[in-house]
């Protein structure tokens, strides 16, 4: 298991995101040399937590609980031969393409060592947004990318440090629950009867999962 690209994005002005101001830092290119990785701060505050990448709608991206964005090289390649083009790494708009993980498999709270001193904790599955349908230009690519259901991980910065491509990666802890990031995708988009579910996962999850899933299970349970 390792770390085959560390990517960085910079602001760019773009005709198809939901941001007001009219920049993304979504196309996330690979980086030679170290990055430092720390925790970038309060959601609506913080950024990304990777130093020189940009996170441009604060709003919705970055922050403390979603840190760090992971995609398995293994999930790009299905998706190249599904769409019939080259993928880089980077391309989902990913800070980290690994080898050798299953991604969405992972289960909330599962936490990586990435290199000698970066621990990272897996918070939530990413959610499908316009401007991410923009960047790939193909049709239709919310609903398809959603009904596939390995969205890749958000990730918390336990310690920091820094990361280099090629950086081995560790599991040091897997939770005893089996709240996956897919299972947890499918529970806030396609299956929301799964919600009560996530709860077995506790304070690692996302907050705001977090709360959706107390919301419906104690409105269901009235």
């Amino acid at each position: 298991m390792k770390l085959l690209s560390v990517n960085l994005g910079r602001a760019k002005a773009v005709p198809y995101t939901d941001n007001p101001e009219g920049v993304t830092g979504i196309d996330k290119q690979p980086v030679d040399g170290a990055v430092r990785v720390s925790a970038p701060g309060p959601k609506g505050i913080g950024a990304s937590g990777l130093a020189g990448d940009a996170v441009c709608k604060l709003e919705h991206h970055g922050g403390d609980d979603q840190a760090v964005y992971a995609m398995a090289r293994e999930d790009l390649d299905e998706w190249e031969r599904e769409l019939g083009r080259t993928l880089a790494d980077g391309a989902f708009g990913e800070n980290l393409t690994t080898q050798g993980l299953d991604v969405s498999g992972a289960r909330i709270g599962e936490r990586w060592r990435i290199g000698h001193e970066v621990v990272l904790e897996i918070t939530s599955g990413r959610i499908p947004c316009r401007t991410f349908q923009g960047h790939l230009e193909e049709k239709g690519w919310v609903k398809r990318f959603t009904r596939r259901g390995a969205p890749g991980a958000y990730l918390r910065v336990i310690e920091p440090g820094a990361i280099r491509a090629g950086d081995a990666v560790e599991i040091l802890h897997r939770p005893d629950h089996d709240v996956t990031v897919a299972l947890q995708f499918r529970a806030v988009t396609t299956e929301r009867t799964l919600l009560p579910r996530l709860l077995a996962a506790g304070e690692a999850l996302h907050p705001e999962v977090l709360r959706q899933a107390r919301e419906y299970t104690e409105k269901n349970e009235a």
